[in-house]
């Protein structure tokens, strides 16, 4: 994991966030911003689940959103239709996957190439797909912790960008170590943004 915010003298970035449940991660986005450590702007949220909580979030720091419900459409080469007509609209440049629940097909992935992030609670290649901390929990590993990855056909496997590692304790339970897993993924993800920006990783 880098130490530092790497230095960064183009225009501002144009994240397009793709979110299923609450947002937290979004939040977190939001929040280096305001802070002026990530030059970017969020063109708005793209979320797939009518309750989403992110929605709010969203709302709230004045972001435009996007419902599209993979439920109304036949397969997911036309939802990912969708979502890359919406994004276009916005003038997304990057597409920021934060909590997305629905695995991509190339109709995503063409348009935006490397330029689509994800992040996940496991140190990967370690526990991809679902149930990352629950997984970690039954193998009995000593350390987890969150990768940003860029995001390709298999799930999980893209090019890591940036990793940080979280102890498991010996009384964790799913709840806690997720929770501590997800303070670094708010630290994480806007600074590896940024660096998979300049081509650092």
């Amino acid at each position: 994991m880098p130490e530092d915010w790497p230095e960064y003298r183009g225009e501002a970035l144009r994240l397009g966030i793709l979110a299923s449940g609450k947002g937290s991660n979004f939040t977190a986005i939001v929040q280096a911003i305001s802070a002026q450590k990530l030059p970017a702007v969020i063109t708005g949220v793209v979320y797939n689940n009518p309750g989403a909580a992110v929605s709010q979030r969203a709302q709230a720091a004045g972001v435009k959103t996007q419902l599209i419900n993979h439920r109304d459409y036949p397969d997911r080469e036309a939802f990912d239709a969708a979502i890359v007509h919406t994004l276009r609209q916005w003038g997304t440049e990057w597409v920021i996957m934060a909590g997305w629940m629905r695995q991509a097909t190339a109709v995503l992935l063409e348009p935006f190439g490397t330029r689509i992030l994800n992040i996940h609670p496991s140190l990967l290649p370690a526990f991809p797909g679902l149930q990352a901390v629950e997984r970690a929990l039954q193998a009995g590993v000593k350390i987890t912790g969150c990768t940003v990855h860029r995001v390709v056909l298999a799930v999980d496997s893209g090019p890591i960008v940036a990793q940080a590692a979280v102890p498991v304790l010996p009384a964790d339970t799913v709840a806690t170590l997720h929770a501590r897993i997800q303070v670094q993924e708010h630290r994480l993800y806007p600074q590896a943004i940024l660096w998979a920006a300049v081509g650092n990783c």
